[in-house]
Parts: C-alpha cells; sequence; structure tokens
C-alpha cells in the first residue's frame, strides 16, 4: 500500500497543475466577459451581462455530459476532450471579437462553461484516485491550484488585451487557447488508478439506481452544505463590489477586496485536507459555516472598507472549509461504479444554484441593500448547520 499514496499524491498534484492552467480561462471570461458584452450591443446595453451568464449556464448544463465522458474515455482522455472544448471556446471567442459578433461571443462563452465544467470534475478525480485517508488531501491539492489561477488569470487579461489591437481583449481570449494546449500537456502525465486499486474496485457492489443514492441522508446533508456554501460565496462575492463603489469607495480598492478574497478562496488549500483527516469532514463544514454567519456578522457591522474587506476574507475560508470538506464527504457516498452519474448530478445542482445565486445577488442589492443581502446568510447557514446536526443524530442512533 506504500506506492498507492505516491501514486494519487502524484495524480494530485498534476490535477492541481491543470486546475491552475486551464482554470485561469475563468477569471479572464468573467472578469471582461461583461465589459466585452457592453462593448459589443447597441444603445441598449440590458444584455451585456448574457456573455456571462450564458459561461455559468455552460458549467451547469456540462456537469452530466463532461462526467459522462470522463467515465466512457476514462480520466485521461475524458480531460483531455474538455481542453479542446475550453480551446474550441477561446477560438470562437477571439473570431467574435474580431467580427463585433455579439452573440458568437455568448456561444463561445457558454463553450468556455462546458469546458470548465471538466475542470470542476478535477476534485473528483483526485478522490477518486486516492485511498480513504488520503481523499480530503487530494481535494485540497487541486484546489490549491486556484491560488495560481486567481493570480495568473488577472494578470493574462493585463498583459493580453492589447495584444491584438485595435480590437480590445480578443488577446485575452487568444490566449486561452494557449492555456489549454499547456493543459493537455499537463494532463498527459495523469495515470489510471493502479491495478491493485482498480482491482478492488471490481468487488464492490453493482451500481444502485442515482434516486437511491442521492437519497442517503450523508448524501442530502453533504449535497446541501456544498450547495449552501458555494451559493452564499457567490451571492455576497458578488454584490461586495457594487456595495463598496455605492459607498464611495474606488473600483480599485473594491477589486483588491476581491483580490483578497480569492486568495482567501484557495490559500487555506494548503492545509484544509489535514484538517479535515484530523478532525472529520463534519467538523470542518461546521467551521465553515461558522465563518460564514461571522462574515455576516461583520458586513453588518457598518461600512468601512476594513469591514468589507475583512468580510470578504471571512467569505472566502468560510468556502474553503464549506466546499472541501462538503466534497469529501460527497466522494464516500458513491460506489466506483456509480461516480459518474452522482458527480453529474451534484454538479448540475451545484452549479445552477450558483448561477441563480449569483443572478439574484445584484437583484437583492438593487431592491433591499447590502445589508438585506447579508441577513439571507442567516437562515442558509442555519438551514446547513440543521443538515449536519440530523446526520450526526442519525449516526448516533446507527451505533447506540
Amino acid at each position: 500500500m506504500t506506492n498507492v499514496p505516491a501514486e494519487a499524491r502524484r495524480n494530485a498534484i498534476v490535477l492541481s497543475a491543470a486546475q491552475a492552467i486551464i482554470g485561469s480561462a475563468n477569471p479572464v471570461a468573467l472578469s471582461v466577459g461583461g465589459l466585452v458584452g457592453y462593448s459589443l450591443l447597441g444603445t441598449d446595453k440590458s444584455l451585456a451581462t448574457a456573455p456571462v451568464t450564458a459561461f455559468v449556464f455552460g458549467m451547469a448544463i456540462g456537469a452530466l455530459p463532461a462526467a459522462a465522458a470522463i467515465r466512457a474515455l476514462g480520466q485521461k482522455n475524458g480531460f483531455q476532450t474538455g481542453t479542446l472544448i475550453t480551446a474550441i471556446g477561446g477560438i470562437l471567442a477571439t473570431f467574435a471579437l474580431m467580427n463585433s459578433n455579439f452573440w458568437l461571443f455568448t456561444v463561445a462563452l457558454a463553450a468556455l462553461g462546458v469546458g470548465n465544467s471538466f475542470v470542476q470534475q478535477f476534485r473528483f478525480a483526485a478522490a477518486d484516485n486516492a485511498p480513504h485517508e488520503f481523499k480530503a488531501r487530494a481535494i485540497s491539492f487541486v484546489l490549491a491550484g486556484g491560488v495560481v489561477t486567481a493570480l495568473l488569470g488577472p494578470q493574462i487579461v493585463i498583459f493580453t488585451k492589447e495584444l491584438l489591437q485595435p480590437v480590445m481583449f480578443a488577446g485575452s481570449f487568444a490566449s486561452i487557447i494557449v492555456l489549454a494546449a499547456f493543459g493537455a500537456v499537463i494532463l498527459s502525465f495523469l495515470k489510471p488508478p493502479s491495478k491493485r486499486e482498480a482491482a478492488s474496485q471490481t468487488a464492490n457492489l453493482p451500481a444502485r439506481p442515482l434516486g437511491e443514492v442521492i437519497s442517503e441522508p450523508r448524501f442530502i446533508a453533504a449535497m446541501i452544505c456544498g450547495v449552501g456554501s458555494y451559493a452564499l460565496m457567490s451571492f455576497v462575492m458578488t454584490g461586495a463590489p457594487l456595495a463598496m463603489v455605492g459607498c464611495g469607495f474606488s473600483t480599485d480598492e473594491a477589486t483588491l477586496g476581491i483580490s483578497w478574497h480569492v486568495m482567501a478562496m484557495f490559500g487555506p488549500s494548503f492545509f484544509t485536507g489535514r484538517l479535515i483527516q484530523r478532525f472529520g469532514a463534519e467538523n470542518i463544514v461546521a467551521v465553515g459555516l461558522g465563518l460564514l454567519i461571522l462574515c455576516a456578522v461583520v458586513a453588518l457591522s457598518g461600512l468601512q472598507l476594513w469591514q468589507f474587506w475583512t468580510a470578504l476574507i471571512l467569505l472566502g475560508i468560510g468556502w474553503n472549509f464549506g466546499f472541501i470538506g462538503a466534497t469529501a464527504i460527497v466522494s464516500e457516498t458513491y460506489r466506483p461504479s456509480e461516480k459518474a452519474k452522482v458527480q453529474g448530478f451534484h454538479d448540475l445542482v451545484l452549479f445552477s444554484t450558483v448561477a441563480f445565486a449569483s443572478l439574484m445577488s445584484g437583484a437583492t442589492y438593487n431592491a433591499f441593500g447590502w445589508n438585506v443581502l447579508n441577513w439571507i446568510v442567516f437562515p442558509v447557514c442555519f438551514l446547513c448547520l440543521a443538515a449536519l446536526a440530523i446526520l450526526a443524530k442519525s449516526r448516533r442512533a446507527k451505533t447506540a
């Protein structure tokens, strides 16, 4: 068994590196998608954010096909298919910008979203390739690649936005083709599970119907906590820049606050897996939810810049603990023969909810303000904590 953790660690590192490179297409699309949409439209700018919405929608609808492709083709070939879709999205986006075609650009971002749905499967692949005691750390390894993504993505936009002058940002989307190519090279080093691991997996019971798996209390609790953590992060993060600028702070100050937030999202990944291994996934999820509640408390305490920034940092760390912990729990609820459909269903629900939360954030802020937006954090977190409490009670009842 000594060589299994080494192999699992190698695959986790490969997937983390691929996450860092291919995942950088995500901030490129999200940071300038709205600006490009605005510039391509005529006098009516109401659909300016449609390309960004298309990107998130692409992630949601791509979840099930991505999981199915990975199962049919194997992890390496399945993920290579994802890089190809990402490259096609970059090509279409560049062509659309060169020809000032708004709707083609929207389709291109939807394709980039589908490509990103394959990237979202990296965390499950790392867990599937790892023994039980290394699953949480493997997931953390992959999400730690987000630290590089948080730094690399914005820098790509800065240095390439005028590369194909006079068309602004065409160079940024052309760079996604290069990212996909480098990602494909990195993924070529991914190894399938060892024969010993594969043999043990074939001894498992046959696949159960999806409805049976997702109706288990452990899966339901993990799904509620994972979706709740991610949706709240998107909900508050999306509204925070609007609130900061609305309070008189500069766009640079708002952007710096989001940068701190993104670093807080992924920075803890270097040790979150060890914390889960030591204290248990459920306890770390509970701590993450507590941090999300603390984020709302700080946000409601005042409108100074330090309060916005502190709330955003707490929001990022809370998401990290809540989401990684919930993902670790989900990875233990299905058999190997069930993983494609369960993972695909999970991410379909997850990113559909996140897209809705992001959409409702701006509407909530505009209609009710920053305070109401943060008050919504409390009932969602209490629902998640209640799910954990019910799960703990049912487990105690079984062992009694």
